[in-house]
């Protein structure tokens, strides 16, 4: 593979990384319950969200409560669980898809609440539901050249006013089948925060060093996922054959340098059983060792890895070998192994 799809990192080390739940639960029997007269008026049939997605249930912030709140709590939490000075951070990476304005960055906001040094460069990276892996890549990258001591990555995502939005829409009358299948995944998001913490391997033995990864696009798939401030409308079958095309092509590449036949755990973005089944079958992964939080916190965009690892952390052990594996619209697809 030509260009820079390969890299590996040599001294970085993820030292904390937190989930924060957003509180308010929302079930997909109570969503169907508001467009059940535009199911029946278009012959679908009720269950979708939990038959085929396996969604159960997702998760809103409270009215007043903001997204970006989130993704300050979990910057907090992250930092203090690896004890680390808010003077020595160097890199703050806000990864959010979702966003209340367009400017200025997210990441001033969680900078300014975090109390953050002068000195520590922040701003947003925005790649769909990859940002989160994105961040990591990014922040090992300046650690190993010895630009900063610490990054931290946090992302923030709030699902309830787009969702709100989608079911006035899909409840109205005039709703077509058609509306409900092209919109049906923004019933599937959910809402959260995570942060992530890294600095140098050398300097925390106790951290878990990030080895390196692989990187790939198939950017001629990118109007099959696109969203804005107020739904998002997708094409759910071709995104799906897309998807699982670009990560057999990743997959073929990693095996020149990396073997990930055997890990310990996979950390698949979370979409839904469908796609996580159909990852595991098309890459020849153990489907037990994919731990799964979308049934009942949904699609949490590029917070869902870190989500899913701040879960599973209690259960690695020390040497334990951890593939995260991030896939976002348009299409990009990069995976990251950490050496637990």
């Amino acid at each position: 593979m030509n260009g820079n799809a390969t890299f590996r990192h040599h001294d970085t080390a993820v030292l904390s990384v937190i989930a924060i739940d957003a509180p308010e639960v929302k079930t997909s029997e109570e969503f169907e319950a508001v467009i059940g007269d535009s199911y029946r008026r278009n012959g679908l049939r009720p269950g979708m969200l939990a038959k085929l997605a396996g969604i159960e249930e997702r998760r809103w912030w409270p009215e007043g409560h903001s997204f970006v709140e989130g993704a300050i709590e979990a910057g907090r939490q992250a930092l203090a669980e690896a004890g680390v000075d808010p003077a020595r951070v160097g890199l703050l990476v806000n990864t959010s898809v979702s966003r209340e304005h367009l400017e200025p960055s997210i990441a001033v906001s969680v900078h300014r609440a975090l109390d953050l040094p002068t000195a520590c460069l922040n701003f947003d990276l925005t790649n769909a539901c990859l940002g989160f892996v994105n961040g990591i890549q990014l922040a090992a990258t300046m650690i190993d050249a010895g630009q900063i001591d610490y990054a931290l990555v946090v992302c923030g995502e709030g699902s309830r006013t787009p969702q709100e939005r989608t079911l006035a829409r899909l409840a109205a009358p005039d709703a077509t089948a058609e509306d409900i299948t092209t919109q049906f995944a923004t019933l599937t998001l959910g809402s959260g925060a995570a942060a992530m913490l890294l600095g140098r391997a050398s300097e925390h033995p106790d951290g878990h060093r990030v080895v390196g990864g692989v990187t790939r696009a198939a950017t001629e798939h990118h109007e099959l996922c696109v969203g804005d401030f107020t739904e998002m409308r997708t094409d759910a079958q071709g995104l799906l054959v897309a998807g699982m095309g670009l990560a057999k092509d990743l997959w073929r590449d990693a095996a020149e340098e990396f073997d990930w036949t055997d890990m310990d755990r996979y950390i698949v973005h979370q979409v839904s059983k469908v796609h996580t089944s159909r990852t595991a079958e098309a890459l020849g992964i153990d489907a037990a060792r994919i731990p799964l939080t979308f049934p009942t916190l949904g699609n949490v965009g590029p917070a869902a890895v870190a989500i899913t690892l701040a879960k599973e952390a209690d259960s690695l052990r020390r040497g334990d070998r951890v593939l995260m594996m991030g896939i976002g619209s348009g299409l990009n697809m990069t995976c990251v192994e950490i050496d637990w």
